[in-house]
């Protein structure tokens, strides 16, 4: 029988061996941080219980409109998707959240869990932006060149926040 302790072991010995940055506060909790492209960092834990391992990262907060449509994409891109789906909690906010069973948890099926929730969190970041925040990303553009500040960072959106284009 697998335990938490045996499974903090395991996603310990992972981890250093992806070279993650990562804390964990406790036997079985880990708070780590997945470097992306689009999305920066995606904010991950993955947390060891009695049966199974829980693992929930942080995708993109509450959208500002659109909410159909903005929710249509998360359904459609759940069914492709291995090991995690997207869901939402109270607030509204997106996480990707998935569970193994302890015995599943070996070194190589969490490099492949926490690549996939990178995958499906930084594939989808521009998107889910564009859908559900494209009102506030324009009125950013629009003050940062009043102001003279960069777009650089917004650049992913410049073919409809840019007036220019």
């Amino acid at each position: 029988m697998t335990t938490v302790s045996t499974t903090h072991q395991t996603l310990q010995e992972a981890l250093d061996e992806a070279g993650l940055d990562y804390t964990s506060p406790g036997e079985g909790q880990f708070f780590v941080v997945l470097p992306g492209t689009h999305k920066l960092a995606t904010n991950c834990w993955l947390v060891a219980g009695k049966h199974s391992l829980l693992i929930e990262a942080f995708v993109v907060r509450k959208p500002d409109e659109n909410h159909d449509e903005f929710h249509r994409f998360l359904l459609r891109r759940n069914a492709r998707m291995y090991a995690v789906a997207f869901s939402t909690d109270a607030a509204g906010d997106v996480y990707l959240v998935g569970r193994l069973p302890l015995h599943a948890v070996t070194a190589e099926e969490v490099d492949r869990l926490l690549g996939a929730v990178l995958q499906y969190a930084d594939e989808s970041f521009d998107p889910l932006l564009e859908i559900g925040f494209a009102s506030s990303i324009r009125r950013e553009w629009a003050w940062r060149q009043k102001n003279g500040e960069s777009t650089r960072n917004l650049a992913a959106f410049a073919r409809f926040a840019d007036p220019d284009r």
